[in-house]
């Protein structure tokens, strides 16, 4: 144990924030597992709780065995993954999962593993490949047509092969995709084009479904029905889950009700996943989730630190590529509990029960802690002058 701590390397706030959040976890999934167990009849609730310690487990292994591998392997390794990541997402949404006569075509099904998302690898693979890009062309002058094939292609490929399944994440991503090019020098004039191009795709998506209803069954319907509800939020049947999140928030108050004492667990679905964060407030009050943002926000701020101070762009650009999303969906989670943002179907990283969306969370906060380990940083030909601030020569590259 003691040699497992002395090569523990990178930034010890990030570890430190991670490991809180971790520990913390236990403590409302062990909760609201309750609902599971009780309403739906699934499992134990002792079952979920070591269930989502194994899964913890074995995503701060991922965390340690990714911080130790140098930042510049990533280019390479991501030129390998998006082959494959294509592949995955291409079966998954072939296969045609239903759940309840609605398209689920989220998870493919591993042996011992149990479900697995591609379309949470994807977004960490897109990144890195898209950083990748962009540290290579930041002294070229770019066009559209020679961007077109080696960037925008595969990005396009990965969100419209999420998009019939899961359409909060592939927007997320696309989002994220948008910003790190913006932050790497992108010309802005490209982007719009790009903007407007999502946005007639995804009209001539919903055209097609609803021309075809057969086609990917329910999704259209499910989109329009939460933004109906976001938009009309008297229309109490179809807001069943914000409201029984607000009456939650509502009856925490400011110190909250105590560790598993919480009533609208028993009510509000998801409350272990989704809506983790009204149960949180309602057993821990204002106080415990303030404090739950100020951790997430905390992690913004060492993500920063480490992208200021890594010695090259693309790891700038890796480092904010993959931490921004993490936090971004934090938000939205929470946005979402208090009536902020339409119902999105996103975890809270780090603390919402859940499988594959904590491994690649750990993969992503690995990948940071790597380009944090300046001991483990190779520089190549994209290194920075080092008399200049790092984050002035990329504010420059706008």
């Amino acid at each position: 144990m003691k040699a497992l701590f002395q090569n523990i390397s990178g930034d010890k706030a990030i570890w430190a924030v991670v490991a809180l959040l971790g520990l913390f976890s236990f403590l409302p999934v062990y909760s609201a597992s309750s609902n599971l167990v009780y309403v739906v009849g699934n499992g134990t609730t002792f079952g979920h709780l070591i269930k989502h310690a194994m899964l913890l487990f074995l995503g701060f292994g991922i965390i340690y065995g990714v911080h130790r591998i140098p930042t510049h392997f990533f280019k390479g390794l991501s030129l390998i993954a998006m082959p494959i990541v294509l592949i995955l997402l291409a079966f998954t949404l072939a296969q045609g999962t239903t759940i309840d006569g609605a398209n689920a075509s989220r998870w493919i099904n591993i042996p011992f593993v149990g479900g697995f998302q591609p379309s949470n690898l994807a977004a960490v693979v897109l990144m890195i490949y898209v950083a990748r890009y962009l540290s290579k062309v930041r002294d070229v002058k770019v066009t559209f047509k020679e961007s077109f094939l080696p960037l925008w292609v595969p990005v396009f490929l990965v969100v419209a092969l999420i998009l019939p399944a899961n359409f909060s994440t592939s927007a997320i991503i696309f989002s994220m995709v948008l910003l790190l090019c913006f932050l790497g020098g992108y010309p802005i004039k490209y982007l719009l084009g790009i903007i407007g191009s999502g946005v007639i795709c995804l009209a001539l998506f919903v055209l097609t479904v609803k021309a075809i209803p057969d086609l990917f069954p329910n999704r259209v319907d499910t989109w329009m029905s939460r933004i109906e509800s976001f938009a009309n939020p008297e229309d109490t049947e179809a807001n069943y889950q914000i409201e029984k999140a607000k009456i939650a928030i509502a009856t925490g108050g400011i110190l909250g009700k105590g560790a598993g004492k919480s009533i609208q667990k028993n009510f509000l679905p998801q409350s272990s996943s989704d809506f983790i964060y009204a149960i949180i407030v309602e057993e821990y009050g204002l106080v415990g989730g303030f404090a739950l943002m100020f951790f997430y926000l905390f992690l913004l701020f060492r993500i920063m630190v480490v992208a200021n101070g890594s010695t090259s762009i693309f790891g700038k650009l890796l480092v904010l590529g993959v931490g921004l999303p993490i936090i971004f969906q934090a938000l939205i989670n929470m946005a979402v509990a208090v009536e902020l943002f339409p119902v999105t179907g996103q975890n809270l990283p780090l603390v919402s029960r859940g499988g594959t969306s904590i491994w690649m969370t750990c993969l992503a906060i690995g990948i940071i802690l790597s380009a944090s380990n300046k001991e483990k940083v190779v520089e190549s030909n994209d290194a920075i002058i080092d008399e200049h601030n790092p984050l002035e020569i990329l504010s420059g590259q706008l």
